[in-house]
């Protein structure tokens, strides 16, 4: 029997997100249930070490046939936690971690062959490209190795099951499971790893990740476009990007006139093409005569959930001499965000030189464009 744990008790604070790291969405799935559909096809048992508080929430994602157990502070604790869930029966322990998310059901099965050759700890590896040299406390180089004998080290690693418990009855710390294994005198064998598995530690290492997925053809984009009037009676409030500007005029219109909302509600209708701002929210729908731009947002943000796609960022430019939006756009980032369920969202600001209705002051404007995935 092979069982596999799959360390996922990081926390998303190089991400600065407010969910762990393995809830984070690459393409349609979390890192998580990557990692979970690879690695399954080669174990019989899958532990998978949760944050606390967010064991229920894992336990409805992975489902039954996955043992949840609360990770602990460091992933080494973690790790020895999910050993102890472990069946006996387990000959060998693949140790994974959910940052490697697109590490291939191929490299895990390499690793096992290797364990059933006789090997008792097996690691993937990429060989070194850059120089890298070790430093002093001073900044100073001490020494440059030999980059030919250097490998970056990934997972999943593999190991006799008795040998990983042996390792672990030590408590000690290491950065993964195999410096544990080697301090005890094992010999840790290292077979070539691959580029997909890419250890995700930020945003930025998403989009590297992404290619490796395949699924571009899978986001779509959108363009929204609204424009308003500034009203003439003067008790009308301003609702623009999500809040109130109780210092100005407001604008007509069905709704509040939120022109922000309304373009950024525009172009994820469009790039979802689940209709348009009239036909989901118009003149014809009476409820949603004086509706909030947040609302209304939030009510786009289920109607495109329902169509199967989830929002990878939005962005909204604002058209018009007044009010003056930067020293608010971080509140107005964080409302709009809000309404769309977290969701990316940036905002920029510009006028049009005196032309045209925001540029005599008649009204305002917005430009929105929205990225989704399928």
């Amino acid at each position: 029997m092979i069982a596999a744990i799959i360390a996922a008790a990081g926390s998303g604070e190089r991400f600065k997100a407010k969910i762990p790291k393995a809830l984070i969405h690459l393409g349609d799935k979390t890192l998580l249930e990557h990692a979970i559909a690879r690695i399954a096809p080669a174990v019989q048992q899958i532990i998978v070490t949760a944050p606390a508080g967010y064991e229920e929430q894992i336990k409805s994602i992975v489902g039954d046939d996955i043992v949840v157990v609360t990770g602990g502070a460091t992933r080494s604790e973690s790790v020895r936690l999910g050993l102890a869930a472990v069946d006996s029966a387990a000959k060998f322990i693949l140790v994974h971690d959910a940052a490697r998310s697109l590490a291939s059901t191929d490299l895990a099965q390499s690793i096992i062959a290797s364990l059933q050759s006789g090997e008792v700890a097996v690691i993937p590896g990429l060989a070194e490209v850059d120089t890298v040299n070790v430093i002093g406390s001073d900044g100073y180089v001490l020494s440059t190795p030999n980059r030919a004998t250097l490998r970056t080290i990934q997972t999943p690693q593999g190991f006799q099951a008795a040998i990983l418990r042996e390792a672990h009855k030590q408590s000690g710390e290491a950065t993964d499971d195999a410096t544990l294994v080697s301090q005890l005198g094992h010999k840790v064998k290292v077979i070539t790893g691959e580029e997909s598995a890419l250890k995700i530690t930020t945003p930025a290492d998403l989009a590297i990740v992404m290619t490796f997925l395949g699924t571009a053809s899978q986001f779509r984009t959108g363009v929204g476009v609204d424009a308003h009037a500034f009203s003439e009676d003067k008790n009308r409030q301003l609702w623009l990007a999500g809040i109130n500007w109780s210092d100005e005029i407001g604008v007509d219109g069905h709704s509040d006139g939120d022109v922000a909302a309304h373009a950024i509600c525009d172009a994820l209708f469009a790039a979802t093409s689940t209709g348009d701002l009239g036909s989901n929210f118009g003149t014809s729908r009476p409820e949603y005569a004086g509706a909030s731009g947040s609302s209304l947002l939030a009510e786009t943000l289920k109607i495109i959930t329902s169509a199967g796609f989830s929002i990878s960022n939005v962005t909204v430019q604002i058209i018009g001499n007044r009010p003056r939006i930067g020293a608010r756009r971080p509140e107005a980032i964080e409302a709009l965000s809000r309404a769309l369920g977290g969701a990316p969202v940036s905002i920029s600001a510009t006028t049009t030189d005196g032309m045209g209705l925001t540029g005599e002051g008649k009204g305002i404007a917005a430009i929105a464009t929205a990225l989704v995935f399928k």
